[in-house]
């Protein structure tokens, strides 16, 4: 499995089918999120931000069309949605469609399947969102925003593209060398790989990490690794 540094938001209330659809994307090395209802949806959304949502239309307490017309009206996002239901009316899934959605898989349907429209999908508005995610981190090259869990980090520049480098190469040893030669490309001045210690012990004090492992790993004599799972 190669991390792709993506998440999709399940949003389903059937616990069995939620379940089933996160296996087979993380198997493709996508991050899975869950919500069973459109509540929820919308509170994992905000908090999260993730790249695409696999959205069922007949949900408690808020219903699928509710959230997608929430997502792409109030939130004005164009974040990719593809609609999931039982609905088979033709008229159904032109309206799903005119709602926002990017595409329309009904049930039953082969899991496999999904994640391949997923794929389609997101490769089809990739110039839209460049943002990269892992364990409740999203970093927004484009607009120069971090995100974790949901609260926004402020990061100095350096701090900012070292991220994004170690983000763009997860599970990857990376050594101090090249992280020089990616934050200094020009080198005006003498840079020592001392400096890329200092930097990245101010971005772990950032990231305030709450978890088992740490996200930026040191690896003895070798260099940093971030650590995507």
């Amino acid at each position: 499995m190669t991390p792709k540094g993506k998440s999709v938001l399940i949003v389903e209330d059937d616990a069995k089918i939620r379940q089933l659809v996160k296996v087979y994307l993380e198997r493709e090395g996508y991050e899975a999120l869950e919500a069973e209802n459109g509540e929820e949806a919308l509170k994992i959304f905000k908090q999260f931000d993730p790249c695409m949502l696999i959205l069922d239309l007949m949900l408690p307490k808020l219903s699928g069309e509710e959230v997608c017309t929430m997502i792409r009206t109030d939130l004005r996002s164009t974040v990719p949605i593809i609609m999931l239901t039982a609905k088979v009316e033709e008229a159904e899934r032109i309206q799903g469609l005119k709602m926002g959605a990017d595409d329309y898989v009904t049930k039953p349907f082969s899991p496999q399947e999904l994640v391949t429209r997923v794929e389609v999908v997101l490769r089809r508005t990739a110039q839209n969102c460049r943002k990269v995610t892992y364990r409740g981190l999203t970093l927004k090259p484009l607009k120069g925003e971090i995100h974790y869990k949901g609260e926004s980090l402020v990061l100095t520049h350096h701090e900012f593209r070292l991220l994004y480098f170690l983000m763009s190469h997860p599970d990857q040893i990376l050594t101090r060398e090249q992280i020089v030669d990616e934050l200094y490309p020009h080198q005006e001045k003498i840079v020592t790989e001392r400096t890329v210690d200092v930097h990245v012990g101010k971005l772990r004090e950032k990231l305030r990490y709450d978890g088992n492992h740490e996200i930026i790993e040191t690896v003895r004599g070798m260099g940093y690794r971030f650590v995507a799972y």
